[in-house]
């Protein structure tokens, strides 16, 4: 979420712009279309940090955004990415399996990277040779054997994923699936024996499923290689310093909201939820860093079935819930009962 922090002076926004592009080898006289570029810088901590850059020309003059990919931020441990108790369990039982296809989904921005990266950090053992083809390489990482794609050579995804399988890879992280040859590729390496992980971008779990059939792979060949599937949002969480405590009775708005949230499944209305203030410790937002709300699919059975029969979208959804299936919206209405988040934030970001 946007919130000010500082207003420059044009003429020293545009200096500015001028030095930042001149670091990441963009054009510096170039304001009439956009421009992408890398540049690598260090943390106060000594830490290689490296900063995305994109330009764009606008009515009001010319645009940047920096995009940071801190290696603290982008390997962290399940507990700090919000997987805990019977989630985590899951995760590990999906991951330990020797082959198949697991996959991550939502949108942009919602820390499907970070989940993949902090995964394979924990899988990459010196009897295991982890193989990653990315788009762009987000972080360069010793314990793998990193590809980016190259389209100005012709070096696709699909590519890469047939010149890894002669790799003798036993894990293989494909950065999104994007089309149908992606798709089949993938398929095809988990067939062979290797476990893939990859991202697609849905809104739920079950969705991923269909669209996987819209790529153009087989229903048959969807049951016999998934694994399972994880869905994930990231949420804001409140800053403890300035967070308010207030009481729930069953006819107030707030329990309204909450009812609104859960419906149809049922989840006991919290005697007391935490509502943002803000403080000078977090800018005055009332929120202080992220926490991830997941819901993990593995495919059972009778989901396979399902999935061979190329059975629609609210038949996957009612058996997977069946199965108890923890939906977004209950993982952050359990947030919300811990006191971490607001019913505004988790309605703001989870699917309704």
């Amino acid at each position: 979420v946007l919130h000010t922090v500082y207003e420059m002076p044009i003429a020293i926004l545009m200096a500015v712009i001028a030095r930042i592009k001149i670091l990441g080898r963009l054009n510096v006289a170039e304001k009439r279309k956009p421009q992408d570029g890398r540049l690598k810088t260090r943390t106060h901590k000594g830490l290689e940090t490296e900063l995305r850059l994109s330009t764009l020309p606008t009515a009001f003059g010319e645009k940047l955004v920096m995009r940071v990919f801190d290696p603290e931020v982008l390997v962290r441990s399940f507990a700090q990415l919000g997987l805990s108790g019977k989630q985590l369990e899951m995760w590990h039982e999906l991951t330990g399996h020797p082959n198949g296809i697991i996959l991550v989904t939502g949108p942009t921005g919602s820390g499907k990277t970070t989940t993949l990266y902090s995964t394979l950090k924990q899988l990459a053992t010196d009897e295991v040779n982890v193989c990653t083809i990315e788009d762009p390489i987000e972080m360069i990482e010793p314990d793998f054997n990193q590809m980016q794609v190259n389209p100005a050579i012709d070096l696709h995804f699909a590519d890469g994923i047939r010149s890894l399988m002669r790799q003798d890879p036993d894990i293989v992280m494909v950065g999104e699936i994007r089309d149908s040859e992606t798709a089949n590729m993938a398929v095809q390496a988990s067939l062979t024996g290797h476990l893939v992980l990859s991202t697609l971008h849905t809104n739920d779990a079950p969705s991923s499923l269909p669209r996987l059939h819209d790529l153009g792979v087989q229903p048959f060949l969807t049951s016999a290689t998934i694994l399972g599937v994880m869905a994930q949002r990231l949420i804001r969480t409140l800053c403890p310093h300035c967070k308010q405590a207030q009481a729930l009775s069953d006819d107030s708005e707030m329990a309204l909201q909450w009812q609104e949230l859960v419906q149809p499944w049922r989840a006991t209305l919290p005697p007391q939820i935490y509502m943002a203030k803000g403080c000078e410790h977090c800018r005055h937002t009332g929120y202080q860093g992220r926490i991830g709300l997941y819901e993990i699919m593995p495919l059972s059975n009778e989901l396979k079935k399902l999935v061979a029969a190329d059975a629609n979208l609210e038949s996957l959804k009612q058996q997977a819930y069946r199965e108890g299936v923890q939906p977004l919206r209950l993982s952050g209405a359990k947030r919300i009962s811990e006191g971490l988040t607001t019913i505004e934030e988790v309605m703001r970001v989870v699917p309704l």
